[in-house]
């Protein structure tokens, strides 16, 4: 290296060492200030550094106060969450200290583990600082010595050179002071250009090491975030992804709720009111709410509006909605509610109880009639609630049989809340989307009886209900035969028949979002059928349908078909009659009876042995579909009756070698709720009759089926059609002495008349009839054995 100060020059002290020493001396000052102000600026970036991370860390908590707010949001509580984590390690680069650090990985090297502001701290503040407080120390030290002793030489060469010469003690001791003076001063002065030349070369090392560490610190850190946010990168991605679906939905969602805002602001609420005050909430044990005026019951008597609900078969109202309920009636099975007239203010009504009487004014007389009916429909719903808790404690007291306790496991499923989506998703192929495969589905298709997306509901909803009819697993209300039919067919057992060709004909089930291939694929998979096995029908037992039962068997058929219900009963065995009644009587349907595979409409009340002779045998490995249904519908074969349905079979064919009978009327002598509901919801005209006139409700009846009465009741089922000899299922029921049938044959045609005489055309009904009629579908469907006893009886007999 080039020295700054030339050592041979500082022995002649010559003008060129004089002008060299005035350049460092002027560029070392300046060197100092310079360095200092940069040990200033770092301990400010430091502090501001730390202020940086301090303020970041507040904000950190922040996003994490807004995730655990956000909790109800899976998406964004968890993506919040992982961002906070991350920015977190990020300040924890930045101020951990370094040994902390370095016990993770002690393969790393010292930069890589050393902390931003922490290696700032060493690099910049402390290593500078301690060359201006060390060296430039050492160099103005010998600096002031080096001024110092050239001074004395200057002044001993002055004197030296005004000695006189006469004076030879002067001369010796001018010459001798010199001397030393000089010796002095090249020790010092050769010192002195030591100093300068080793500072300005160490000046340079000192800079560029301090900057050096800096910039690995900063590139420790920047590469600690790199690897950081590269890990972060794909969840990121996904986000992302999952955010454009999030603002298409949004977008969609937004227009929905514009649409709805703009067709209920169109609606003219003036003769609608009722529907505005009140709402019916099952789930919430709400059966009415709304605002009515209270009359006090002080010397004044003064009118009061108040948010009235029937909740709990008690009646409350609240001032606010943060105050807690005030109870006006505890218990509503002693109170009684009327109509009154005699004061001024209208629509006013009276709840009177034993100890007291509360006078409400509602807002309209529709309004007064609907709070007047909720009111007696509470009453009546608590005195069967507290019924049925009664006989709940006489069943526990009881010993208890198979049937009582498949019964029980139902209930217990009840009380621990299991919902229809959860009793769905439970069925093998039923927790992902049938035709797209995402997971979660949470809508069905009940006549197909698979699970589906909402997505593929809405393309499902596009091809008409004779195709698919979409119900919601979570917002809509189940009935218990319709739940039941869900969960005895399924994804699997639907995609084994409409995708049984899926694969050789090399076509692909399309994914999630692809909108437009899951249309295409849908339509061709349920209106054209294009990937049905045509010749999967052929794998039905190899038969062929031919008549061979004897013409003694038919005259016998013939007369005992002329008897009335009762006498058919007691023509055939006890133990036949016993076998039926336990088929018809499952609930679950898994039940599968040793019967031939096609009965007459008659069959089931002929004598054992003859029934066997009237069978319908079949050779051809080319099965008619309609035949199909109707074999599968007796044998409570749903998979099957599915098959036969997506090849082709007509719901509604009659067997010309059978009466005419019908796949429905053959599910009714099958003895199965769910086979019948399966039916009807793929179009089985529930009023179609044999050549003998009787329909399915006529066959229900004779066969004392109470559930299935029950359902054809409900899906409108004509009960006043005649058979041949002038009989209705009426009075087949009365004749055979069925208490259970008379009494929903009565209430349904008590019910129809009263919906006649009030121009009530297509409406329910009366409350009480909806809940009788629901209790009989519960009782059906979870515990048949309650409707045993007309079987039962009929057999001590």
């Amino acid at each position: 290296m080039k020295m700054t100060v030339d050592f041979e020059e500082c022995l002649k002290d010559s003008p060129r060492f004089r002008a060299a020493l005035e350049e460092v001396e002027g560029d070392v000052a300046e060197l100092e200030l310079k360095l200092d102000k940069l040990v200033k600026l770092c301990i400010a970036m430091i502090d501001t550094g730390k202020a940086f991370c301090v303020a970041n860390k507040q904000f950190m908590n922040g996003i994490r106060d807004l995730a655990q707010y956000s909790s109800n949001d899976a998406v964004v509580e968890t993506s919040l969450t992982k961002f906070s984590d991350s920015l977190q390690e990020m300040i924890n680069f930045h101020t951990i200290p370094f040994h902390y650090r370095l016990l993770q990985d002690t393969e790393y090297s010292f930069l890589h583990y050393t902390i931003l502001f922490d290696q700032t701290q060493r690099s910049i503040k402390a290593q500078l600082q301690n060359f201006v407080k060390e060296d430039l120390r050492k160099f103005k030290d010998a600096k002031k010595q080096f001024e110092k002793v050239s001074e004395e030489k200057e002044n001993a060469l002055v004197k030296n050179a005004q000695v006189q010469r006469n004076k030879q003690h002067e001369v010796e001791e001018a010459t001798n002071i010199l001397t030393a003076t000089r010796k002095c001063f090249r020790h010092i002065a050769l010192d002195y250009v030591l100093q300068i030349n080793v500072l300005q070369s160490k000046r340079r090392s000192e800079i560029l090491k301090s900057m050096l560490s800096f910039m690995y610190a900063h590139l420790a850190f920047f590469h600690q975030g790199y690897d950081l946010f590269s890990e972060l990168g794909p969840y990121m991605k996904d986000l992302g992804a999952q955010l454009d679906r999030l603002v298409v939905d949004a977008a969609k969602e937004k227009r929905e709720m514009e649409q709805k805002h703009s067709t209920i602001q169109q609606k003219d609420f003036s003769s609608d009111d009722s529907k505005l005050e009140y709402n019916v909430d099952a789930a919430n044990g709400i059966v009415m709410e709304g605002y009515l005026f209270k009359r006090a019951s002080n010397a004044f008597k003064t009118w009061n509006r108040r948010w009235f609900s029937i909740q709990n078969n008690q009646l409350v109202y609240q001032k606010k909605f943060k105050d807690n309920p005030t109870v006006v009636v505890e218990d509503l099975r002693l109170c009684t509610v009327k109509h009154c007239e005699d004061i001024e203010r209208r629509f006013c009504f009276e709840v009177v109880s034993p100890t007291k009487s509360c006078m409400l004014q509602a807002d309209s007389e529709k309004l007064r009639q609907a709070w007047i009916k909720a009111v007696q429909t509470s009453i009546a719903t608590a005195y069967r609630e507290k019924g049925d808790e009664s006989e709940k404690l006489d069943k526990k007291s009881s010993p208890s049989t198979g049937s009582l306790d498949s019964g029980n496991e139902s209930k217990d499923k009840l009380l621990k809340g299991e919902s229809a989506l959860q009793r769905v998703q439970c069925i093998p192929g039923n927790a992902s989307c049938c035709d797209c495969g995402l997971a979660d589905p949470r809508w069905a298709s009940i006549n197909l009886g698979i699970t589906l997306c909402i997505e593929c509901s809405g393309i499902h909803r596009s091809l008409g209900v004779h195709f698919s009819k979409v119900r919601s697993l979570t917002l809509d209300t189940w009935e218990p035969e319709l739940l039941k039919l869900m969960c005895e067919l399924g994804n699997d057992v639907i995609n084994r028949v409409y995708e049984a060709n899926v694969e050789k004909m090399g076509i692909k089930k399309p994914q999630p979002g692809q909108r437009q291939e899951k249309e295409a694929y849908i339509r061709a998979k349920y209106v054209e059928r294009k990937f049905v096995d045509k010749y999967s029908i052929s794998s039905s037992p190899p038969e062929q349908e031919k008549k061979i039962a004897s013409k003694s068997c038919e005259e016998k058929r013939l007369s005992i078909s002329k008897l009335g219900p009762s006498e058919q009963v007691r023509a055939s065995p006890q133990s036949s009659v016993k076998s039926n009644d336990s088929g018809i009587q499952q609930s679950s349907d898994d039940g599968r009876e040793s019967l031939p595979s096609t009965v007459s409409a008659n069959s089931l009340y002929e004598p054992e042995a003859e029934r066997q002779d009237s069978s319908v045998f079949l050779d051809s490995k080319h099965l008619n579909p309609g035949l199909q249904l109707y074999r599968a519908s007796y044998e409570k074969n749903l998979p099957k009756m599915a098959e036969a349905l997506a090849h082709g079979a007509d719901v509604n064919w009659a067997n010309s070698e059978e009466n005419k009978a019908t796949p429905l009327i053959q599910a009714v002598l099958g003895g199965s709720l769910v086979t019948c509901e399966f039916l009807l919801q793929n179009g089985a005209n529930v009023n179609q009759r044999d050549v003998q006139g009787r329909g399915p409700l006529h066959h229900a009846t004779v066969l004392g089926h109470t559930g299935q009465v029950c359902l054809f009741l409900k899906r409108g089922a004509n009960q006043h059609a005649t058979d041949e000899e002038g009989k209705d299922p009426l009075s087949i029921a009365v004749e055979a002495a069925n208490a259970d049938i008379v009494t929903l044959l009565r209430l349904a045609r008590m019910n129809e008349e009263m919906r006649e005489s009030e121009g009530l055309y297509g409406q329910p009904g009366d409350e009480t009839y909806q809940d009788i009629f629901r209790d009989f579908s519960q009782m059906a469907s979870n515990n048949p054995e309650k409707l045993n006893r007309f079987q039962q009886d009929s057999q001590k007999f």
